[in-house]
């Protein structure tokens, strides 16, 4: 299996390249991640929102690990594609044992993941370097197993940082040096939508820019031309395939009725 993760984490890798961004529409289990792939992805992504959403659970690590590890067990039994996971803060503030819970992800077969620097639940961050020391454990890990595990390294700076949008560009900056020193193989930006910031950050990391698909956010071309590596819809994948459930029943009912 860990052999499976160093090829499926190495074709991940090689998926993020400035200026031709990774299109990810997101998957919240194993018959979304089977549509996706039949739709011609060339990898599957989960949202961390929509698969605890998926089970009746809300965001912010309150669905059960076990469930989750149980979820992307069924995914990557199911399609012949790199699978990264968002696993928001590794369900444990600690770095060892974070990376633990992490571990079971990856020998399960996953070639990456999302992985946050909000403390999760609550809207603080964790200090750049508690947040390195987090990502340098994630990375010993899996190097430990023989898998360049992609570290998707997030920063809500954007959502949770400085009032100002010079402030938090240069927030995330200073984040992303660290991240990579860390470890950390891209970072993910959500919250970011302004064009002209989204360029900055491109041209003054080393790290492959990720975007989440918002209101205001560019075009993918426009997105391509600025020197973004991936683009994810999120969460907006679930809602837009809840919505068109809701309209069937909808349909169902007012047809039973007449």
């Amino acid at each position: 299996m860990h052999f499976q993760s160093h090829e499926r984490a190495r074709r991940l890798s090689n998926l993020h390249v400035k200026g031709r961004p990774l299109v990810l529409y997101n998957a919240w289990d194993a018959g979304s991640a089977k549509a996706i792939a039949e739709a011609g992805a060339p990898v599957i992504a989960t949202s961390s929102w929509a698969v605890a959403a998926a089970q009746g659970f809300e965001d912010g690590e309150s669905l059960p690990f076990d469930l989750l590890e149980q979820t992307v067990a069924r995914i990557v039994a199911v399609v012949d594609l790199p699978v990264t996971v968002d696993v928001e803060g590794g369900y444990d503030a600690d770095p060892s044992a974070g990376a633990q819970n992490i571990s079971r992800l990856v020998d399960l077969g996953v070639a990456g993941i999302n992985f946050e620097d909000r403390i999760v639940p609550g809207s603080d961050l964790h200090d750049i370097k508690v947040q390195s020391t987090r990502i340098a454990a994630i990375r010993r890990m899996a190097e430990a197993r023989g898998v360049q595990l992609f570290i998707n390294a997030r920063t809500d700076v954007f959502f949770y940082g400085s009032s100002t949008l010079s402030e938090s560009l240069k927030q995330a900056r200073e984040r992303a040096h660290a991240y990579i020193d860390a470890g950390a193989s891209g970072l993910f930006v959500p919250g970011l939508a302004d064009l002209e910031t989204i360029a900055d950050l491109c041209a003054t990391i080393e790290l492959p820019l990720n975007v989440m698909v918002a209101p205001g956010l560019p075009d993918h071309s426009t997105l391509a031309d600025a020197g973004v590596s991936r683009i994810s819809y999120g969460p907006g994948s679930y809602l837009s395939a809840m919505a068109s459930l809701r309209t069937s029943a909808e349909q169902t009912k007012l047809n039973f009725l007449s």
